[in-house]
């Protein structure tokens, strides 16, 4: 059954993949792109081209998770387009890469801001619909970074995910009784494919990041090789959309709590594994089982 998406973040990257590859599978898709008008404007042309070639319903709505102002009129216009929203997937964020001492705490507020607070931004705007409803999935985009093998210089990112995967969890039980499911999709390290690493953004306070080069010479360089030379050749970012997809199309109910996707197995789902275990053991333990799952409509 067709649904209705809203991807956020989707101007290129998982996001771009994520918009096509629901499209492909003939569902109605708003890619929420920021600066349609502006620096953007390329990806918006590229989304009109691929549905126009392809004979598909993507389309592309201005949305700037940093701006309350702009979440809330991209609602409206998709709720006045197309009456509903089923499926919200926060994607949008943004990596950083330099020692951690070097970030101002300005800096680490708009990390933060970007992978995590933005979500609560889209929440708010769209949970309203989602609970009238009685239905509706909200898909999160997270990382391993939150749980698995975590390399330095990447802190503020790291910590953000850390952020976003926690109230993630806690949206699954809050949101569950008004028949709202809940998915984490856990990518790992794609270091072709994205523009993750190649549009990091880098720390302000240059004094310290030089104290660092000093003392690590080539260290923000080498993360990136050394995460690329134990990427396998054939891993495809585009199986990050293609998971996404499948959990859309998978029953209510039936979903899976977390889905990974890491072609460098950096341990990650092992140690989800087990936290979501305890996480469940501990909901039975106190008597509240049923926000495990999404109740029927």
């Amino acid at each position: 059954m067709s649904k209705t998406v809203l991807i956020t973040g989707a101007s290129s990257g998982f996001g771009a993949m994520t918009a096509r590859a629901f499209a492909d599978a003939g569902h109605l898709v708003y890619a929420g792109i920021r600066h349609t008008t502006g620096r953007n404007r390329p990806a918006v042309a590229d989304a009109a081209h691929y549905a126009r070639e392809h004979g598909v319903d993507l389309r592309t709505v201005e949305l700037d998770v940093s701006d309350q102002a702009s979440v809330d009129a991209a609602i409206a216009t998709i709720i006045a387009e197309a009456s509903r929203i089923d499926v919200v997937v926060h994607n949008a964020g943004h990596m950083v890469l330099g020692p951690l001492e070097a970030f101002t705490p300005e800096q680490l507020h708009e990390v933060f801001d970007v992978n995590a607070a933005s979500t609560q931004r889209v929440n708010r705007a769209v949970l309203p619909h989602l609970r009238r409803q009685g239905d509706g999935l909200l898909v999160w985009v997270g990382s391993t970074s939150t749980r698995g093998g975590t390399p330095p210089y990447l802190g503020p990112y790291f910590a953000a995910k850390a952020a976003m995967d926690s109230l993630a969890v806690t949206y699954a039980a809050e949101v569950a009784r008004f028949g709202i499911d809940t998915t984490i999709v856990v990518p790992g390290a794609f270091t072709s494919g994205t523009n993750h690493f190649t549009h990091s953004g880098r720390p302000a306070d240059t004094t310290v990041a030089d104290a660092y080069e000093a003392r690590y010479a080539g260290l923000s360089e080498q993360v990136g090789a050394r995460l690329a030379e134990i990427t396998p050749p054939d891993a495809d970012p585009a199986e990050v959309a293609a998971a996404i997809v499948r959990v859309v199309d998978t029953p209510k109910g039936q979903r899976p709590f977390r889905v990974h996707i890491d072609p460098v197995d950096d341990g990650a789902e092992t140690v989800n594994r087990v936290g979501d275990l305890v996480r469940s053991a501990f909901y039975h333990r106190i008597g509240l089982d049923d926000l495990l799952a999404p109740h029927p409509a």
